[in-house]
């Protein structure tokens, strides 16, 4: 039996992590949490996931520096940017270590939920290989 995607959401906004970690896992992710860049990153460090859907603005250390040091660790790790605050340049500068996708909090998530099930699909079907 195929074991369940880990998946890690690095939000500070406790309500959206609630509300993003209770779907992923109402679909059979295992989903472990960080509350900040610098969590993100040790627990890269410790444990393996298998995506990552990161907050651009955080305290302590922010999603774009946060994806620098995880790009250090995990090349090719597969990272979604979440943010309600993008612009155009942090997305460019978030783009440059590699991300899989993107989507915004000030949308209806239910929008959000099937680039969520593609890119999860997609990594799901490259971990069965």
């Amino acid at each position: 039996m195929d074991s369940p995607v880990k998946v890690m959401v690095v939000e500070d906004d406790k309500d959206f992590l609630y509300t993003i970690g209770y779907w992923l896992k109402s679909k059979g992710y295992t989903v472990v949490t960080a509350s900040n860049g610098l969590e993100a990153v040790e627990t890269v460090k410790k444990e393996p996931v298998d995506i990552v859907f990161l907050d651009l603005q955080m305290p302590v250390m922010d999603g774009v520096e946060a994806l620098k040091n995880i790009r250090k660790l995990n090349k090719n790790l597969p990272v979604i940017l979440i943010t309600a605050y993008a612009t155009d340049e942090r997305i460019s500068e978030a783009e440059q270590y590699g991300i899989s996708g993107f989507f915004s909090k000030d949308k209806d998530f239910s929008e959000s939920v099937t680039l969520i099930e593609t890119i999860l699909r997609v990594h799901r079907g490259l971990k069965k290989e």
